[in-house]
This record gives structure tokens, sequence and C-alpha cells, in this order.
């Protein structure tokens, strides 16, 4: 069977309070990504705060358009949780996503999931 895409996700619990509320580490982590699982940038990164009115949700949202698929994430402020995907049509290397994580974030713990992707 032939697949569309790779879905890599990657669930980060008590990142370092200070880099997981960095709007500037957020997107020094998504330039460096890039490049570090040999995919290609469209554009520059969206990296805005979100949901100052839930203090349990707020935080930064992360988006970066690859020529493959996209970049995405959530960061949760009162937590340092922190949530990542990565999808594209082209194979994703799952271990060089987690070194990217922890030098960027520190989590305690990264539960990682990887799903193959088809319409058929």
């Amino acid at each position: 069977m032939a697949y569309w895409g790779y879905h890599a996700m990657f669930d980060c619990s008590k990142g370092n309070f200070e880099q997981v509320r960095s709007g500037e580490n957020i997107t020094k982590f998504v330039k460096e990504l890039v490049p570090a699982i040999d995919m290609v940038a469209y554009g520059e990164p969206m990296v805005v705060h979100f949901a100052q009115h839930a203090i349990d949700k707020s935080g930064y949202s992360l988006c970066q358009m690859i020529e493959t698929s996209s970049i995405t994430g959530h960061f949760v402020d009162a937590s340092g949780d922190f949530y990542i995907d990565v999808f594209s049509c082209k194979t994703v290397d799952v271990r060089v996503c987690e070194e990217m994580i922890k030098k960027y974030f520190s989590p305690e713990k990264i539960r990682t999931n990887f799903i193959t992707r088809s319409a058929g």
C-alpha cells in the first residue's frame, strides 16, 4: 500500500516555562527543525499568542508551512505542556524531532505517536 503522508505527533509535558512561553524560542526551534529534518519552509513561521481569556489554555500556537505539508504546535503557558505535529508526504525522522524538542524546550516527558496517512 502506498501512503500519502506521515504524521509525527509529540505530546510533551512540563517543558521549561521560560522556553515554552517564548515566541522567539519557538520561532528559533522551527527554523532549525525544518532543515534538520530535510524539509523546505514555505514562508516564515506564524507564531501567535492565543486564548489569553482562558488561563488554562493560553499560550503560543505555531504554524510553519513546508513544501510537503506543515508543522504545527500549541504551547500551554500555565502547565508548560506542549503539542507539536509534523505532517508531510515525505518521511519524518522522529528521532531528530525529539532531539530538537529536548534542545529547545526541555520537557520532562515526550510521548511520540507516528502514523501513516492514506485516503484509500
